[in-house]
This record gives structure tokens, C-alpha cells and sequence, in this order.
């Protein structure tokens, strides 16, 4: 019964967590990604213990958020932590269909969990080149992809 399952622990390592009003931002820097995560997503991983059901998860959103909040909202938020690495994987979690949860809850469609999330550069791919005309001493440093001359200056190929 998915109402009595144990919710996953949530995962804490190599996070950096910001809590704001009413969004908590995530940023794993093992995989250089950035999360959002509504304040829906947010209470249901703050719950992620692997202790509290997805029964006593949705009591207690239900009074934060005040709305009607039942378990499969709580599985559909514990679906998306798990595909952004932010709760353990479950052995098995039950099956929740989002289209059928937007139906159920477009009157209240603010308490759909959501998760945004991007991927962050990595350094070598944030890095600037440099212009025509600019000092340099290898061709990958210069936007136009070659780097000569005496002194070496960059130039368009």
C-alpha cells in the first residue's frame, strides 16, 4: 500500500541549501546542478527521514500548505527528488501518474511539487575567449581560433 510506504532519506552530501520564503535552492556540487525547489517539493524533502510514511507526509503538508494534499502528491515529489539525486533510490516507489495529479489538484495547482533544476558550466566550459588583437599564447585562447604574430596577438582564422 503506497499510503503506508516509508519515504526515502533525503541525501545531504555535497549540497549547498538555501532556504528562502517559499523555495529552497540546491546546489550539488558533485554534479555542478542547481535545483529549485518549490515550497510543495521542499516540505516533502524536508519529510524524506525513511521513517515517515507518505500518509504522515501528506497530514503534515496539508497543515503547512493549507490544502488537501494526499499521498500520491507526496510520491510524485519523492519521484522527482530521485531523478535529481536528492533522496536515496527506493527499492520500490509506487507508481503516480502527474497528468492524473493535475487534474485532481488544478484548483489548487500550487501545491503540485515542483523542481526546476540546471546544469552549471564547468569551469573550462565558462571560460571567455579572448579577442582579436588580444595578447595570447595558444590558439584555444582566442575566439577566432588563432593565436600568432610577434609579439603573439589573437586573429581572425
Amino acid at each position: 500500500m503506497k499510503s503506508a510506504a516509508r519515504l526515502p532519506r533525503a541525501l545531504r552530501d555535497n549540497l549547498v541549501i538555501r532556504e528562502l520564503d517559499d523555495e529552497t535552492l540546491v546546489y550539488d556540487t558533485e554534479r555542478d546542478e542547481a535545483h529549485c525547489l518549490n515550497q510543495t517539493a521542499a516540505l516533502v524533502w524536508e519529510l524524506c527521514d525513511g521513517k515517515t510514511s507518505a500518509t504522515e507526509a501528506a497530514r503534515s503538508i496539508q497543515q503547512e500548505l493549507r490544502t488537501n494534499i494526499d499521498s500520491d502528491l507526496v510520491w510524485l515529489a519523492v519521484k522527482q527528488l530521485q531523478k535529481f539525486h536528492l533522496v536515496e533510490r527506493a527499492t520500490k516507489s509506487p507508481s503516480v501518474s502527474r497528468r492524473d495529479l493535475v487534474l485532481k489538484y488544478a484548483p489548487a495547482a500550487l501545491a503540485l511539487p515542483v523542481i526546476m533544476s540546471i546544469s552549471a558550466p564547468t569551469p573550462a566550459q565558462s571560460a571567455s575567449c579572448l579577442p582579436n588583437g588580444a595578447p595570447c599564447s595558444t590558439n584555444t585562447q582566442c575566439c577566432g581560433g588563432s593565436c600568432f604574430g610577434s609579439p603573439s596577438t589573437c586573429h581572425a582564422a
